[in-house]
């Protein structure tokens, strides 16, 4: 290397330790000024080269030593002497002045700060560890900081003051104490994580169920907003129908058509996050199964249905679009049980099962809050009951806790009313079997758990069951009146105003749960049908007339002239008992209402005396 490239490189570290002195010296924060060495004396300083303004106190510079290195080795040296100052000053920097120019500045972790570094007396004040969100530590020689010099631990926001602090003035001085944080903060579900057992393959909450409080249906409002719709609670034209101020709280408008996604999502959120890498398993053909399915998906937990042989196609395509893994085995629902236990045995997969727990509960329980915020002075509200419970125990804690004068009641079916046994016996009851169970779906199941059972007991005021004509009316009602396809689960809380079952809320301002959307094409086909036979807005006559076209044509002027609509027309003229030249015409025709079908038979009868009308 040449004589003058070194003579350069010796000028520029020459001029950088000059301008880290100059602006020392600059920043008046020096005990006093520091002497440039002569053989590093320039004009002015590189303004690249400018040092933070940071505090020095009581600092002192060996100058002695530097230039001493500076004289044998001025090249070599400079850079390296440069660093070691600006190290010094790094490490006698006081707490305030650590953090005064930094973006992040905080006054409250200021002033914390400046109390946890001051040195102490030993006989007055007792060495106390830091706290551990800060991760400080403090020794007789000074404050010690674990990791890189300079490194800043996570800033303290001034909300999370109240954690840890006492503010006197808040733009003064904060009385701070020391404290060591050696335990995880309270959750206010005290069993949200202790919902899986490290050893067992099914979600047993059998010994840690309790009453849930309103503090946890609001932390579960809180934590699942972001993943379910807040669904409409609209006033409905029913309401002329029936005498009462009728508001539809619509939850099959969810994603997945049902109530269950609040709870499930909740329940969910709630695993712990190794669980939540193994993935769950569920065996169900409900609407459990569906919100385990999409929600378990969006949080990208591996998730697997086990369904029956005979379960809907349309069922098991939809949990498949909404990516679970479904495998069809048994052509029972307790033999895809034992089939998904023994694989979550196998794989170390949760078996979740819809069960009265404490976080489920609250997180159905949240329907019942945004009733209440969305309908003003509620005088009653409506919800399914039977086995499945636990929408009806959840919302009435949440209800009953801001309101306690609001009725809140449950209907279930007269064919399993398995709500109203449970509850005079005082535990589940489980000897009833419902065999209608693709009709009535979740409401015709067991019982599945003291604690929903103890919270319907002490909170609901009263429960009431409903045949299988009025859910099917109530369907109709709902289709024709709210354009909402139900099934039987969403339509079973109008079905006991439909039915005349609660005269006492005529009147008055009343909101039905309308739960569920999930009803198969072919199913719902069957239920409208059987729905408009029992108003007679669908009937069936047969009469006998002579084989020709002419009287063929005069029954149709009948019909005509009474505006009805003729739905089928059939002639059987081999199986008959009649003359030879005469048929048997059966007709079935839709009215307006039962009126119009009564006076549609009048004139029938009085032309054919014969008409035969079937009943029902």
């Amino acid at each position: 290397m040449s004589p003058s490239i070194i003579q350069a490189l010796t000028q520029i570290d020459k001029d950088r330790l000059a301008s880290k002195i100059i602006s020392l010296n600059s920043s008046n924060r020096l005990s006093k000024p520091l002497p440039l060495p002569h053989s590093c004396r320039i004009a002015a300083p590189s303004k690249s080269a400018a040092l933070p303004t940071q505090a020095v106190q009581g600092w002192q510079c060996p100058w002695a030593s530097v230039s001493l290195l500076l004289c044998f080795a001025p090249g070599i040296t400079m850079n390296f002497a440069a660093q070691l100052i600006y190290s010094r000053v790094l490490k006698n920097r006081t707490p305030r002045d650590r953090y005064r120019e930094d973006e992040d500045y905080d006054p409250f972790w200021q002033s914390y700060a400046e109390q946890l570094f001051l040195k102490k007396d030993d006989s007055k004040v007792k060495k106390q560890d830091a706290p551990a969100l800060c991760d400080l530590r403090l020794c007789k020689d000074g404050p010690i900081r674990n990791g890189h010099i300079g490194q800043r631990p996570p800033p303290i926001n001034p909300e999370r003051l109240k954690d840890f602090v006492e503010e006197d003035y808040l733009n003064g001085d904060v009385k701070t104490w020391e404290m060591k944080i050696v335990s995880r903060n309270e959750e206010l579900l005290g069993d949200a994580l202790s919902l899986v057992p490290q050893s067992s393959s099914r979600i047993s909450l059998s010994s840690h169920n309790k009453l849930i409080r309103f503090e946890d249906i609001s932390a579960a409002a809180f934590k699942i907003q972001s993943g379910v719709q807040k669904t409409p609670c609209m006033y409905s034209r029913l309401s002329k129908l029936y005498g009462v101020d009728i508001y539809l709280k619509k939850e099959f408008l969810q994603y997945t058509g049902s109530v269950k996604e609040r709870g499930v999502l909740y329940l969910l959120t709630s695993l712990p996050q190794d669980q939540q890498r193994k993935g769950v398993i569920v065996a169900s053909d409900g609407n459990f199964s569906m919100a385990v399915a999409y929600h378990a998906s969006e949080l990208r937990i591996p998730v697997f249905v086990i369904m029956s042989t005979s379960t809907s196609p349309a069922r098991v395509k939809t949990c498949r679009e909404y990516g679970a893994m479904v495998i069809s085995y048994g052509t029972t629902a307790k033999d895809s049980q034992m089939h998904a236990r023994r694989l979550a045995q196998e794989n170390g997969y949760l078996y979740l099962e819809e069960e009265d727990s404490a976080v489920y509960l609250s997180g159905l329980g949240t329907m019942g809050l945004e009733m209440y915020e969305q309908v003003p002075k509620l005088d009653a509200v409506i919800f399914p009951a039977g086995g499945h419970c636990g929408l009806l125990a959840g919302s009435a804690a949440a209800l009953k806790h801001l309101n306690p004068r609001i009725s809140v009641i449950g209907v279930e079916s007269e064919s399993f009313p398995v709500l109203q046994q449970s509850l005079k016996a005082g535990h589940p009851a489980e000897d009833q079997a419902c065999n209608n169970h693709h009709f009535y779906g979740d409401v015709s199941g067991l019982c599945f758990g003291s604690n929903s059972l103890q919270l319907t007991g002490k909170l609901v005021d009263k429960v009431v069951a409903v045949s299988e004509e009025d859910v099917l009316i109530s369907m109709l009602r709902l289709l024709e009146y709210e354009r909402a396809t139900v099934d039987a689960e969403g339509a079973i809380g109008l079905a006991a105003l439909v039915a005349g079952k609660l005269p006492e809320l005529k009147g008055k301002r009343v909101a039905i749960a309308i739960c569920s959307g999930n009803v198969d094409l072919h199913l719902l086909q069957r239920c409208i049908a059987r729905a408009l036979t029992l108003e007679s807005r669908v009937c069936r006559f047969s009469l006998v007339i002579s084989d020709s076209p002419a009287d063929v044509s005069k029954l149709l002027e009948v019909l005509a002239r009474e505006e009805a609509r003729v739905l089928d027309i059939r002639q059987e003229r081999t199986f008959v008992t009649s003359e030879l030249f005469t048929v048997e015409v059966t007709c079935t025709v839709e009215t307006r209402d039962k009126i119009h079908t009564a006076q549609l038979r009048n004139a029938l009868l009085e032309r054919y005396p014969t008409a035969a009308w079937t009943e029902r």
